[in-house]
């Protein structure tokens, strides 16, 4: 076999018999395993999807004389990417939507538009749910309530913001979301209004969130899309993943509608990559109740954790803050989506259960109230104190809190690429110093504290390539470095995205590594992240991927 465009040749199919030997040899394998990089083998052999030695070519085939043998000539093998939190799952959904991204609504002269087309080609009466809107990127300016109004009346129509936080509707939108003028702001959420007090359509975190994973609404809340439209969109977020070089992902927040799309997927031998998901906190009670807790599952499909949120997006600027933003004054320092004791029954309950959670928080505010609910529940339940509990994103810490975070064995997930894509507007919402601390991935390892790797896609970029090129060189899209005391080595950066990863999903002994007895998940690279010029990491070329010693992606 010749695998177009990574020059991979071998004598006998890795595709054949799943129990036969196979012998993978490149130029350079970075194992993970080796105390030194420059030791490692020529070589790795797998039987199955394990590996069972690695070493120099000659010795493998002595060991396993009728192996098969894949060269991957001059490339370069890596343990298979990782990304501890994503949303995939979401993705198909947003594949057959409506696309308002910055580039889409440039092309179009604005958004009203695509919308207009989008009505005029949907039912009517169904819902018109559009993505990755940016209204500072609209030239015809903001979506509002009434822009909307004007695009359809019969149609509830919907634009979600890019970070996934916010989104903004029209009058029927907001009727079926139970919204009316002179309603209060519902807790842990703000809904917009205009200067005559009535709504002007912006639901801002729980206001919106709670509408789009109810327990009571979420599967038929829009209702697009079946199942049968979703799973072929679906396999080609899969072959996307995939092609950026991930084995693995953690799906950071589904509901039933996600988890039946998963369970198709794998029913249907779409499913190629391996997931843990984060179930969204208010279905926890149903699942308690069936008695089955973090762990249960595969090694395709998993249950990792429980999602939960405390504060707003980094991005978006409403992280939970101790300090006023640098534009604002008083109590103005972010948004809290649950109080501290509902939090803390929460927290207790899932820990309670045996059950790991992993809680949004960015702000230092919100992580300090996390930290505070995860001791507060491992003094009352000791039984479960070992649990690795985790922190998405983690973005602004100080070195109070990374000690807190050390000690109690928490695993922040940060964001590896939002530096390059959003640095300019974490200047403006947070100010220098707090940008430049922003997702301090050198503080963390120094405290000698594990992380995972992080894109949250498509809020940010998803290449992990690309995010271990940013926290390498803490450079943003602008050029710009933010926070060059946050650099990290390659080689580091490299272990967040494989070893940091795994262990954030509970998986460290069988993935991040390539060992004997690990998962033979791994990613072929055309360079050697760990001697390329650090500025041209994001361009390496991903060869292709592997996942149980079988390739799911080839260039």
């Amino acid at each position: 076999m010749t695998t177009q465009g990574n020059a991979a040749t071998n004598d006998t199919s890795a595709t054949g018999d799943p129990a036969a030997a196979t012998i993978f040899r490149a130029r350079r394998i970075i194992t993970l395993a080796d105390p030194e990089p420059a030791a490692g083998p020529e070589a790795v052999a797998t039987t199955g999807d394990r590996i069972v030695a690695t070493g120099d070519l000659a010795e493998l085939r002595d060991r396993l004389p009728g192996a098969g043998i894949v060269d991957f000539g001059d490339a370069v093998l890596v343990p298979g990417l990782n990304d501890a939190h994503c949303h995939p799952a979401g993705l198909a959904e947003t594949r057959l939507r409506l696309a308002l991204t910055p580039p889409a609504v440039a092309a179009a002269g604005g958004s009203r538009g695509p919308l207009a087309d989008r009505v005029r080609a949907t039912r009517p009466g169904h819902w018109v749910v559009a993505e990755g809107y940016d209204p500072n990127a609209d030239p015809q300016g903001r979506l509002d309530r009434a822009a909307l109004d004007a695009v359809s009346a019969e149609h509830p129509v919907v634009a979600i913001h890019f970070s996934c936080h916010m989104a903004v509707a029209n009058s029927r939108a907001l009727e079926l979301a139970g919204y009316r003028d002179g309603d209060p702001d519902p807790h842990g959420g703000t809904l917009g209004r205009g200067t005559d007090g009535r709504l002007d359509g912006w639901m801002f975190e729980g206001a919106w969130f709670d509408q789009w994973y109810r327990p009571s609404g979420a599967p038929d809340f829009f209702g697009e899309f079946t199942l049968d439209e979703l799973v072929p969109s679906f396999a080609e977020v899969c072959r996307e993943f995939h092609s950026v070089g991930l084995t693995s992902w953690c799906d950071a927040l589904v509901s039933p509608r996600e988890l039946r799309l998963y369970q198709e997927a794998a029913r249907l031998g779409v499913l190629t990559p391996r997931v843990g998901v984060l179930l969204w906190h208010r279905y926890f009670g149903d699942l308690a109740g069936t008695g089955l807790r973090t762990g249960f599952g595969d090694e395709h499909l998993r249950l990792v954790g429980i999602k939960m949120m405390m504060d707003g997006a980094l991005a978006g600027g409403t992280c939970l803050c101790r300090a006023p933003y640098p534009s604002q004054t008083g109590a103005d320092n972010g948004i809290q989506l649950m109080t501290d004791e509902e939090f803390a029954a929460a927290v207790l309950a899932v820990h309670r259960a045996g059950s790991r959670v992993a809680v949004h928080a960015n702000g230092d505010l919100a992580i300090g109230k996390v930290l505070d609910a995860i001791d507060a529940a491992r003094a009352a339940e000791p039984r479960y104190a070992g649990t690795n509990h985790r922190i998405e994103h983690c973005s602004l810490v100080d070195d109070g809190l990374v000690e807190r975070i050390a000690a109690a064995g928490v695993t922040p997930v940060p964001f590896g690429a939002f530096v390059h894509g959003h640095g300019s507007k974490l200047r403006g919402y947070y100010g220098d110093e707090r940008a430049a601390a922003a997702c301090g991935h050198r503080r963390f390892l120094d405290a000698g504290v594990t992380v995972g790797g992080s894109s949250d896609h498509p809020a940010g970029p998803l290449p992990p390539l690309l995010a271990i090129r940013t926290m390498v060189t803490r450079r943003t899209a602008d050029g710009e470095v933010l926070g060059a005391d946050q650099r990290i080595t390659p080689l580091e950066a490299l272990g967040v995205y494989t070893t940091g990863s795994a262990h954030a999903t509970g998986e460290s002994h069988r993935k991040g590594r390539l060992a004997p007895g690990m998962l033979a998940d791994f990613t072929v690279l055309g360079e050697d992240l760990l001697t390329v010029d650090p500025d041209g990491i994001a361009d390496i070329p991903v060869r292709s991927t592997w996942v149980g010693a079988r390739e799911v992606w080839s260039a």
